[in-house]
């Protein structure tokens, strides 16, 4: 990627910042929020705290099992640097909060120390998503050393990652803004020349069916077994009758984005089934477990897709003698509703014009990041959203070690967001009158 035509104003103080915060990450948490804070403060932002259950956050286009939900009670940190209400706002958030510490002795660099090697930067958590946080925090102090004009910025430090839902809370708590800018890196591979401006829904379900076992006492079932109902014969009944749903979807649900990619722009699989026990192949078991997951376009509400699965099962099942008496029980596990900024949106021209003008590349939209937090301000409070991120890789979160940043793209990620918010804020978008 080449270097692009603007360069941070001071690239050692932006990666010592972010070296701060991944050695607080070894102090947890509430830790990395005080950093965040205490430097939010110095650059004459107001900040707050807000404490909030994870659990009572009323979401909106998003459901959770309870036994996935975050019950601990969290914090998230808000910075707002005052502007000229007259002119655009825009709020940008990231999320502090990492992966519980664990298996570091895997490690070839220390975790903490942020160490910069070969062109990437190093440390727990520095992709997932201190870099995030950095990166809104040093443009917050770059609008803040300006004294241009600008509507008001804010970045929200707010907790993520297992239904923590810090974006969420904030927003039903009345935090607004007329944009929002998510700033996360990624494993794509593009870094800096992608823009996330649509996030797919996603779906996850398990369909239980039940058989019935043969009317004997024989511990064997397998002479018996013409005279049972085997539930994994009617799983995969139902499995076939989920996947013609699939195809159907394919034709009828379309977005030209998604399918120039994969060729199809909603998706069904089923990942798994569970039923019997190894070493018991002679026995017929009574119940049958599949589990599967459905992605789709921001088009559909994840109720809307709901529906279709679980009319698909009820028909399937209607037709089958034993099914049309003992109906398959379909159990919704987690769900998201997608969202979508197009390409002619001023936060989305404002955005490609600022990675532009940096990388010296025009951006490209990635149509494949299913169930991204950009989709949270839109869904829950109507504001644009698009996300933006560095190249990184090995990140914790997937079992690896040596989690990194590329050093080159970290600082052009600070400062396309430092245009962004000075383009978008100082209304440089808008038509002149």
């Amino acid at each position: 990627m080449p270097e692009g035509t603007a360069q941070v104003a001071d690239a050692g103080t932006a990666i010592a910042f972010l070296q701060e915060l991944i050695a607080a990450q070894a102090g947890g948490e509430a830790q990395v929020q005080k950093v965040i804070a205490d430097r939010l403060a110095a650059a004459g932002c107001s900040v707050t705290t807000h404490d909030y259950d994870p659990g009572a956050v009323p979401v909106i286009g998003e459901f959770a099992q309870d036994g996935a939900r975050n019950e601990t009670h969290r914090t998230a940190v808000v910075g707002t640097l005052p502007g000229d209400d007259s002119l655009p706002s825009l709020l940008m958030f990231a999320h502090p909060d990492g992966e519980p510490v664990a298996g570091t002795d895997t490690w070839t660099h220390d975790p903490f120390a942020g160490e910069v090697d070969g062109g990437r930067i190093y440390g727990w958590g520095i992709a997932d998503d201190l870099a995030g946080c950095a990166a809104a925090v040093l443009a917050i102090e770059k609008a803040a050393a300006s004294g241009k004009p600008m509507g008001r910025a804010v970045f929200a430090s707010t907790p993520s990652k297992r239904y923590a839902r810090g974006v969420a809370a904030l927003l039903h708590d009345g935090l607004t803004a007329d944009a929002a800018l998510y700033l996360h890196p990624a494993e794509s591979g593009e870094g800096m020349r992608e823009i996330k401006a649509l996030a797919s829904g996603h779906l996850e379900f398990t369909v239980t069916v039940k058989g019935r076992q043969p009317d004997t006492t024989e511990p064997g079932h397998t002479a018996f077994s013409h005279l049972a109902e085997n539930p994994i014969d009617k799983a995969i009944l139902l499995r076939d009758a989920l996947m013609a749903l699939a195809a159907e979807r394919a034709e009828r649900v379309r977005h030209p984005l998604i399918e120039a990619v994969v060729g199809r722009a909603t998706n069904l699989h089923i990942s798994r089934m569970q039923c019997g026990e190894l070493r018991k192949f002679g026995r017929i078991v009574e119940t049958c477990v599949m589990g599967g997951a459905v992605s789709f376009p921001p088009s559909q509400t994840y109720r809307e897709v709901q529906a279709e699965i679980e009319a698909a099962v009820a028909k399937a099942a209607a037709a089958d003698p034993w099914l049309k008496d003992n109906p398959p029980v379909v159990e919704w596990i987690t769900g998201v509703t997608g969202a979508e900024v197009p390409d002619d949106h001023p936060l989305y021209v404002t955005a490609a014009g600022a990675v532009s003008a940096v990388t010296g590349e025009a951006p490209f939209v990635n149509a494949m990041h299913t169930s991204s937090d950009i989709r949270n301000p839109a869904v829950e409070a109507g504001i644009p959203c698009v996300g933006l991120g560095c190249l990184s890789g090995d990140l914790s979160q997937n079992d690896r070690h040596d989690e990194w940043v590329d050093e080159a793209d970290f600082l052009r990620m600070v400062d396309v967001t430092a245009r962004i918010v000075a383009d978008w804020c100082g209304g440089a978008w808008k038509t002149p009158e």
